[in-house]
C-alpha cells in the first residue's frame, strides 16, 4: 500500500482492518480534493468556484436503510422501538465484505473533529471511496491543526464506499444501500448511497448516543449569540427554518445544524454548515447565497450550465433537496470558536401544514418539553428518500427522531433541567402555513418571522400582552410591532372559521393521540401541558 501524503497520528488504516489498497489519500487539502475530484470525473467546477457534484438516485437520507447493532452493550442503551437493530454477527460480515471490497482502490482519510468544546470533542477518522465526500466532510466538520493531527487518535471510524452493494440476505438490511452504526465497535459503515450527508448525520448520531450519558444536551438546533453575549438556540426539522433564522447579520453564528449544551454552555458540534440552496435568493438570504459563489462550497444536484457553468439554484431538476456544505467560516459573522454561553432563549421551529398554529407562542418550561418530545412539523420534500412534493405533517420527536439512539425521555429531562437550571425562555415558532391549510393557505412570511423573532431575542417579546391559546394553552402576543396582528391568530387568517376549528380539532387529537407513547415516562406538569380537545376548551 502506497500513501500519498503524510499519515496522521501512529496508526494508518491497518488499524482499521484495511489490507491491500492501492493508496491512502492522507488528510488531503481543500485544493488537492477539488483536483482528484474533477481528474477522476466526480465533479465539476462552476463559474465562481464551488464544485458541482451529483449524488445519483440517493438526493436525501435513506432512513430505512439505516441500522444500530444490538448487542449487550447497546440492549438498554438505545431506543429500539426508533432504531432498526442488526445482529453483531450481520455486522461482522458486513465489515469483512467491505474490507474486501476497498483491496486495490484509493481510498481517501480524513481525521476530524465533532464538537467545538474541547473537553468534549470527538475525534473521528472518515474514510471514503471518492474525493469530493472527503472534501465534503473536510467543510462539515471541525479541522484539527497540524500539531492536533501530529498526536490524532481517532475513537470512531466511518467507511464510507457508495460503489458497495449490500446484500440483505448476507448482512440482515433492508436493501442494497445500508448504513450501519456499532456503538461497541466504535465504527459507522455506509454502502450503496452516494448522497454525502449520511456521513455527516452518522458524526450526529454517535453525539446523541455519548453526550447523554455525561449529561450533556446533544440537539438538532442551530444557535447564535447577540451583541451582548446572548445566545439562542433554534430546534428543528430540515426545511423548518434553522439555517436560515440563525444566519442573522446582527448575530454571531455559533453553527447551524448539530449542537451540545455542556455544563460550559452551547457549542457546534459541525465546523460548517449544509443549507438547502432551491429557490435560494440573494436578496432574501445574502450570506448563504454568497457562498454559492465561492471556492470550496460543495453544491449537491444543482442545476449547471455545461457551458456557461451558471448555476440554476431554481431548478430542482435533479433533486428539490439540492445543498450547499461550506466551512462556517463563509458566513461573514460566523463565531470563531464555534461556542457560546447558557442559552437565554430556546425556540423551537415548526413547519405546521395544517395552518393551525400561531406563528409565535410563549411556553412554559413544562410546555416547552411537551412540545420538544412531540417534535411536531411537516417534512418537506426531498429530505428523505420516498416522499412525495407535498409536506407531510409528522411528529419527530426530539426534532430529530432519526439521530437519535436513546429514548426520548432522557434528552427531554435533561432539556427541561437545562431550562430550568439557567432560566431560558421557550418559544414555538410556526414556519408553515397560515390562512389555510397546505393547498389553500400561504407560507408564512419571512418577514413577520423575523420580526417575531428579534422581539424574542432582544426580550421585549416576553412583557408584550397575550392571549392564552383555547387549544394549545400557550401564551400568543396580541400585538408586535412590524407584524400583521391579524397574523397573530391563525383563525382570523383563515375564510372559512368552521373549517379553522375542525382542523384545531384533528391537530390537536393528533397531538394527544402521539403523546401516548410518552406518557409513562413523564412528570403530571408535562402531562398538563397537553392541548385540549375542542369541547374542552370551549
Amino acid at each position: 500500500m502506497s500513501s500519498t501524503s503524510k499519515e496522521s497520528g501512529a496508526s494508518g488504516l491497518e488499524a482499521q482492518g484495511f489490507r491491500n489498497l492501492k493508496a491512502v489519500h492522507w488528510n488531503r487539502n481543500v485544493a488537492e480534493l477539488y483536483e482528484e475530484s474533477i481528474r477522476r470525473g466526480e465533479g465539476h467546477l462552476a463559474k465562481d468556484g464551488p464544485l458541482v457534484v451529483l449524488t445519483g438516485q440517493h438526493t436525501g437520507r435513506s432512513a430505512t436503510d439505516k441500522f444500530v447493532v444490538r448487542d449487550a452493550e447497546t440492549e438498554k442503551q438505545v431506543w429500539w422501538d426508533n432504531n432498526k437493530p442488526m445482529s453483531p454477527a450481520h455486522f461482522d460480515v458486513l465489515h469483512a465484505d467491505m474490507l474486501k471490497f476497498a483491496e486495490g482502490r484509493e481510498l481517501f482519510a480524513k481525521d476530524l473533529y465533532g464538537g467545538a468544546d474541547l473537553e468534549h470533542r470527538l475525534p473521528v477518522r472518515i474514510v471514503t471511496e471518492y474525493a469530493w465526500h472527503s472534501l465534503f466532510v473536510n467543510q462539515l466538520l471541525i479541522r484539527p491543526t497540524a500539531e492536533q493531527l501530529e498526536g490524532f487518535v481517532p475513537e470512531f471510524t466511518i467507511i464510507d464506499l457508495p460503489n458497495f452493494e449490500a446484500d440483505p440476505a448476507r448482512h440482515g438490511c433492508a436493501s442494497k444501500t445500508v448504513i450501519a452504526v456499532n456503538f461497541t465497535k466504535r465504527t459507522i459503515l455506509i454502502g450503496g448511497t452516494s448522497y454525502a450527508g449520511e456521513m455527516k448525520k452518522s458524526v450526529f448520531t454517535i453525539m446523541n448516543y455519548l453526550l447523554p450519558a455525561k449529561r450533556i444536551m446533544s440537539m438538532h438546533c442551530s444557535a447564535n449569540m447577540g451583541p451582548k453575549g446572548d445566545t439562542a438556540i433554534f430546534f428543528g426539522l430540515s426545511g423548518t427554518g434553522k439555517t436560515t433564522l440563525s444566519a442573522d447579520a446582527s448575530r454571531t453564528l455559533i453553527g447551524d445544524d448539530e449542537h451540545g449544551w455542556s455544563e460550559h454552555g452551547v457549542f457546534n458540534i459541525e465546523g460548517g454548515c449544509y443549507a438547502k440552496v432551491i429557490k435560494l435568493s440573494r436578496e432574501a438570504e445574502p450570506e448563504i447565497y454568497s457562498t454559492t459563489e465561492r471556492f470550496g462550497t460543495v453544491l449537491e444536484n444543482v442545476m449547471m450550465d455545461p457551458g456557461t457553468r451558471k448555476l440554476d439554484l431554481d431548478s430542482a431538476h435533479y433533486a428539490e433537496n439540492t445543498r450547499a456544505a461550506y466551512p462556517i467560516d463563509f458566513i461573514p459573522n460566523a463565531s470563531e470558536t464555534g461556542r457560546g454561553g447558557h442559552p437565554k432563549n430556546v425556540i423551537m421551529l415548526t413547519a405546521d401544514a395544517f395552518g393551525v398554529l400561531p406563528p409565535i407562542a410563549k411556553l412554559t418550561p413544562s410546555q416547552a418539553m411537551y412540545h420538544f418530545l412531540s417534535g411536531f412539523t411537516a417534512k418537506v420534500a426531498g429530505t428523505e428518500k420516498g416522499l412525495g412534493k407535498e409536506p407531510q405533517p409528522t411528529f419527530s420527536t426530539c426534532f430529530g427522531a432519526p439521530f437519535m439512539p436513546r429514548h426520548p425521555s432522557e434528552y427531554g429531562n435533561l432539556l427541561r433541567d437545562l431550562i430550568a437550571q439557567h432560566g431560558s425562555d421557550c418559544w414555538l415558532v410556526n414556519t408553515g402555513w397560515t390562512g389555510g391549510a397546505f393547498g389553500v393557505g400561504s407560507r408564512m412570511p419571512i418577514k413577520a418571522t423575523r420580526a417575531l423573532l428579534a422581539a424574542a431575542l432582544d426580550g421585549s417579546l416576553a412583557h408584550a400582552e397575550m392571549r392564552v391559546d383555547p387549544h394549545f394553552g400557550f401564551r400568543v402576543p396580541v400585538a408586535v410591532a412590524n407584524v400583521d396582528t391579524k397574523i397573530l391568530n391563525p383563525r382570523d387568517t383563515w375564510a372559512d372559521k368552521s373549517a379553522y376549528d375542525a382542523q384545531a380539532r384533528k391537530l390537536v387529537s393528533m397531538f394527544r393521540e402521539n403523546f401516548k407513547k410518552f406518557e409513562a415516562h413523564v412528570g403530571r406538569d408535562v402531562l398538563d401541558a397537553a392541548p385540549v380537545l375542542a369541547e374542552a376548551a370551549e
